[in-house]
C-alpha cells in the first residue's frame, strides 16, 4: 500500500514539472523579437535606368544566341562534310567488290575450263585403255579358244587313234624286248651280253630323264600362261568394275 501511494506521488511531481517546463518555453519565445521582411532600400542619388539594363541584357542574349546558331551551323557542316566522305567510302568499297566480284568469276571460270578440260582428257585417257584392253582380252580369248579347239581335235584325234597307239606301242616294246637267247652262251659271251644290255637300260635311262624333263618343262610353261590369263582377266574386271563406278 505504501509502494502504491509513492509510484501515485511521483507521477503527479512529473507532471508539474513537464507542464512548468511548458509555460517557461513559452514566455521565452514570446520575450524574443520577431523577423520582419522589409522591402530593399533604393540608394539615393543618380536614377537607376531600366531600359538600358533590358537593353545590355538582351544585346548579352543576342550574342550568345549569334554565337550558338554559328556553332550549330559550323557542326552541321562538319556532319556533312563527313556525311560526304562517308558515301565517297561506300562508293569506293562498292567498286572494290564488285571489282573483286568480278575478278573471282574470271577465276572460277578458268578453274571450271580446266576442270572440264581435265576430266575430257581423262576420259579420252580411259577410253583408250579400254580399247587396249578389250583388244588384249579378245586376243587372249581368241587364242585360248584357238588352243581348245586344237586341244578337243587333238582329243578327237587321240579317241580315234588309241587303239592304234596301243598297238603301235607294243610293237616298239615286242621289238626291243628281243629274247636273251643265252643258254648256248659261254662265260665271256655271258659277260658281253650282260654288258650289252647294261648300255641299252643306260640308254633307256638317258631318255627317260630327257622325256620327264621336257614334261616338267612342259608343264611349267603351262602353268605360267593360265597365271598369266587369269591375272590379265582379273585386271580387265577390276578396270571394268572401276569405270562402272565412276
Amino acid at each position: 500500500m505504501v509502494h502504491n501511494c509513492n509510484c501515485v506521488h511521483l507521477s503527479l511531481s512529473f507532471l508539474v514539472n513537464e507542464e512548468v517546463e511548458e509555460e517557461e518555453a513559452y514566455e521565452e519565445e514570446e520575450e524574443k523579437p520577431k523577423f520582419k521582411p522589409s522591402a530593399p532600400k533604393i540608394p539615393e542619388g543618380d536614377k537607376v535606368d531600366f531600359d538600358d539594363i533590358q537593353k545590355k541584357r538582351q544585346n548579352k542574349d543576342l550574342v550568345e544566341l549569334q554565337g550558338l546558331i554559328d556553332a550549330h551551323f559550323e557542326c552541321r557542316k562538319k556532319e556533312e562534310e563527313e556525311l560526304i566522305a562517308l558515301k565517297e567510302r561506300i562508293e569506293k568499297r562498292r567498286s572494290e567488290r564488285a571489282e573483286q566480284q568480278r575478278i573471282r568469276a574470271e577465276k572460277d571460270k578458268e578453274r571450271q575450263a580446266r576442270r572440264e578440260e581435265e576430266r575430257l582428257r581423262k576420259e579420252e585417257a580411259d577410253m583408250k585403255k579400254k580399247a587396249e584392253e578389250d583388244a588384249k582380252k579378245k586376243s587372249v580369248l581368241t587364242s585360248m579358244g584357238s588352243n581348245y579347239s586344237s586341244h578337243l581335235q587333238k582329243a578327237d584325234q587321240k579317241r580315234g587313234k588309241k587303239q592304234t597307239e596301243r598297238e603301235k606301242k607294243k610293237k616298239i616294246l615286242a621289238e626291243r624286248r628281243k629274247a636273251l637267247n643265252i643258254d648256248h652262251l659261254n662265260e665271256d659271251k655271258l659277260r658281253e651280253k650282260a654288258k650289252e644290255l647294261w648300255d641299252w637300260m643306260y640308254s633307256l635311262e638317258s631318255e627317260k630323264f630327257d622325256h620327264i624333263e621336257k614334261l616338267k618343262r612342259q608343264k611349267y610353261e603351262i602353268t605360267n600362261q593360265r597365271q598369266r590369263v587369269e591375272e590379265l582377266s582379273k585386271h580387265s574386271k577390276k578396270g571394268a568394275a572401276a569405270r562402272r563406278r565412276k
